[in-house]
């Protein structure tokens, strides 16, 4: 596909953004041409999301200059982003369940008016042409509520439009779509692109890069690696970039988890169209990985085995005792115990105390007796004092709310709650996710331990850094579906990047 031959809209150069002393962005440049469709793709934690929120005005750069129409320009707010001509759709996309589809499109844009009150009839007459150009068929006057995920992409392309957005960034935008919902969405980007507007395609999947995208950036490590276009812009090309060039961090001890009893097994749990007949056994002491891209489908897997979906199809068995839990309860009941991707939101009451959150997995171990359902106070305070001279968690005392601590304290106060209760398999989402570098550390050794006293460990991250380090073994989803397995000296960061971004195991009919 040729790059449309025109003076850049936008053009980056070396930018940098640090958070926390961690560079985010070491130095990325790129030029976004109009009527161009430019794919942007990187391995999780590249700097793509980044460089998006420094182009919404999200952020500020540390350094480098972005610049529009050939000015430079810092963009400090999203409505400036937006007046610049940009708009972003995210994957949580911007809608109002209670709104229709017309007050939604017109999120954020100033109203016409007449004699006072928003005149609405006559904004439907100016959105009319251009919901019907982006394929809106449900009434402008309808609720959005019970509408697809694609026809909420419509909503969010069709607000673009109404406000003349001359460039249209696009995050991961097929991740929820059906086939068919993809291709819809593939022929309004080409129609897109041939009206002059430029689109920066973001997405882990390469063949609908190599299919739409006139130009791809490529960013590794926080940098721009690598550019490609015309004959260059090849599958094994685009691999090779996202992979290629990664120094090894040191070779990882490996431990012999995988050899003990089989704990877990998981037999062709099925919920699709995120998860896909994923088949694996976890083991006594054994610290599994699960890796892959965004969407493949790790966390939806995690939560049918913890009770908080239902499966399809498939049999789960827990010490070779059939295991269908109706409900993280039972789940918790049955030896299981969970550190959420989210914490924050789903593992932490932030307002409360330390000692409070420690204890909520412990209820049953504190009441005065079984027959006067109250908390000993005292043993609550004992369980949180524990926890805290076990996990090193920093806090003036077990009273402090922990919505006051670190990120990383946080993730110890999650994770502290399982220490006492010793559950018989503890799965961790993103157990480092927003932590520093020491807190990192310490909370890689705590699973070490944790898996040497027997427990059977399954670790979920989208950091292909860090499953190597602590990993006995790794699989890897893709589109719903274990792709690969790696083991032993195999578990590198390159190999799971490599098997994140290989053909994917469903032809591309079967995709979700």
């Amino acid at each position: 596909m040729g790059t449309p031959q025109a003076p850049p809209f936008v053009v980056v150069r070396n930018v940098t953004k640090s958070f926390g002393g961690a560079q985010a962005l070491k130095g990325v440049s790129l030029d976004i041409v109009p009527g161009e469709v430019h794919g942007l793709v990187g391995a999780n934690g590249a700097g793509k999301s980044t460089l998006i929120r420094i182009l919404a005005g999200l952020v500020y750069p540390d350094g480098g200059t972005v610049a529009i129409d050939g000015k430079s320009t810092v963009i400090d707010t999203p409505h400036h982003a937006t007046e610049l001509g940009m708009n972003f759709i995210h994957q949580e996309l911007a809608f109002v369940p209670g709104m229709t589809v017309l007050q939604n499109i017109m999120l954020g844009i100033p109203k016409r008016t007449r004699f006072g009150l928003v005149d609405w009839k006559a904004m439907a007459r100016e959105v009319a042409p251009i919901a019907e150009r982006v394929g809106i068929t449900a009434p402008l006057g309808a609720s959005v509520k019970g509408l697809s995920t694609a026809e909420n992409w419509l909503i969010n392309i069709c607000r673009a439009l109404v406000r003349k957005a001359r460039l249209i960034v696009m995050d991961e935008p097929t991740a929820s779509l059906s086939a068919s919902e993809s291709e819809k969405l593939f022929a309004i980007v080409r129609d897109l692109s041939a009206s002059g507007v430029a689109v920066l395609y973001v997405s882990h999947r390469l063949d609908e890069i190599l299919d739409l995208c006139h130009r791809v950036t490529v960013f590794r490590d926080g940098e721009s690696v690598k550019e490609l276009a015309g004959e260059t812009l090849t599958r094994p090309a685009l691999v090779e970039a996202i992979v290629g060039g990664h120094p090894p961090s040191g070779a990882p001890v490996r431990h012999a988890g995988s050899n003990g009893k089989v704990v877990l097994s998981v037999d062709g749990i099925a919920r699709p169209p995120r998860v896909r007949g994923v088949s694996f056994d976890l083991h006594e002491g054994e610290v599994l990985g699960l890796g892959g891209l965004v969407g493949a489908g790790r966390t939806e897997l995690v939560r049918l085995i913890y009770g908080a979906d239902r499966a399809d199809g498939g049999r789960i068995t827990l010490d070779g005792k059939p295991f269908a839990p109706r409900s993280p309860r039972a789940a918790v009941r049955a030896g299981f115990g969970l550190v959420p991707e989210e914490r924050r939101t789903e593992g932490l009451v932030l307002p409360k105390s330390i000692a409070f959150n420690v204890g909520l997995a412990n209820l049953d171990k504190l009441v005065v007796s079984p027959l006067l359902r109250l908390i000993s106070p005292r043993a609550r305070a004992n369980l949180a004092l524990e926890a805290i001279r076990a996990l090193a968690i920093k806090a003036q005392g077990i009273e402090t709310p922990v919505g006051r601590l670190s990120g990383g304290n946080q993730q110890k106060v999650v994770i502290g709650r399982w220490l006492q209760r010793a559950p018989r398999v503890l799965i961790l989402d993103e157990p480092t996710r927003g932590v520093d570098v020491g807190a990192r550390a310490e909370i890689h050794r705590l699973i070490r331990d944790l898996a040497a006293t027997g427990q059977a460990i399954l670790v979920v991250s989208s950091e292909p850094d860090e499953l190597p380090d602590v990993c006995d073994r790794v699989l890897v989803m893709a589109e719903g579906r274990i792709v690969k397995e790696l083991s032993g000296p195999a578990v590198t960061r390159g190999a799971i990047v490599a098997a994140s971004y290989a053909e994917g195991p469903n032809p591309p009919e079967e995709r979700p």
